[in-house]
């Protein structure tokens, strides 16, 4: 598996009236696992794609089970499931795993993200670097439920 694990913190004012995360502040958890990530994702040791310049086209999230406030942070896995030639997709799983083996599933999620010159303000291509970068991160589609029926 090429899943990375990136545990993030839930904030109190993350909750909403009903008690649970609310789903805008699902997407700033993940932002922050994106952001996380892309920094890890250098092609040998240059700039980050943060700095080198990304956009977020698309978002996909299936909510589960309702994600309450805890100390203790959140487990999230990413991934890439798919890479193009300016675009790619990162599958996220924030979920938390009991004692006796079982797992809970909060969100399963994805984000399509294209490459970006900010200088011309348009996508770009990404480079051999990013791309194989991005490859070596590979893994499968996120299992969304809705799909599987």
């Amino acid at each position: 598996m090429v899943k990375r694990n990136v545990p993030v913190t839930v904030r109190w004012s993350d909750m909403d009236a009903f008690g649970h995360v609310n789903n805008v502040q699902v997407l700033r958890l993940l932002e922050e696992v994106r952001v996380h990530a892309f920094e890890e994702l250098r092609e040998d040791g240059g700039p980050s794609m943060l700095e080198s310049g990304v956009v977020v086209a698309h978002h996909e999230v299936e909510y589960l089970a309702p994600l309450v406030w805890r100390l203790a942070p959140v487990p999230v896995d990413l991934w890439v499931t798919s890479v193009g030639g300016a675009s790619f997709e990162l599958g996220y799983e924030v979920y938390d795993d009991a004692p006796d083996g079982t797992r809970t599933t909060y969100v399963r999620a994805t984000t399509t993200a294209v490459a970006y010159d900010v200088t011309s303000g348009r996508s770009r291509r990404l480079t051999p670097g990013e791309r194989a970068t991005l490859e070596a991160w590979l893994d499968e589609p996120v299992p969304f439920r809705r799909r599987s029926r």
